[in-house]
């Protein structure tokens, strides 16, 4: 089973996991559950960030963080995925990205997990607008190695 989000709405990472774990409840083939959780930073390239605007391709980007992770469950033999991911407008410490998978064993939950993340990281059409503390904003040009 795998769910995709794409929201504006702020999340806690925590609670979505549990209430996704909730529904997982009769899945008793899963012995490992790997999880990140991603959060806005106050600082970048030096800078000190205040904000960030995180846009994205509504239609493509669902479509291409669910293809991702439908290769990571079949490559890996996952039991279940849960990625979600924000846009608009956040304030550090905000979560940004949550990716959890369910296996039988921990290498392939482990490994799934970082694929999907580093994955998306690098391959999913977002982009993010930082406001810096002076004001000024500017357009991310790469994205930080993972």
């Amino acid at each position: 089973m795998i769910h995709v989000e794409v929201r504006e709405a702020a999340f806690d990472p925590w609670q979505m996991l549990s209430q996704w774990q909730a529904t997982q409840a009769a899945n008793t083939r899963s012995g490992a559950t790997a999880v990140f959780v991603g959060t806005m930073r106050d600082f970048n390239e030096g800078d000190d960030v205040t904000g960030m605007f995180l846009e994205h391709y509504p239609g493509m980007t669902q479509r291409q963080l669910t293809e991702l992770t439908q290769q990571a469950m079949e490559k890996w033999s996952l039991d279940a995925a849960l990625v979600v991911h924000r846009v608009g407008e956040l304030t550090p410490a905000e979560p940004i990205v949550l990716v959890a998978v369910w296996s039988a064993h921990r290498a392939a939950a482990f490994a799934a997990c970082r694929e999907i993340m580093e994955t998306l990281k690098h391959a999913a059409p977002f982009w993010k607008r930082e406001t810096l503390a002076d004001g000024s904003v500017r357009w991310v040009e790469k994205n930080t190695q993972g």
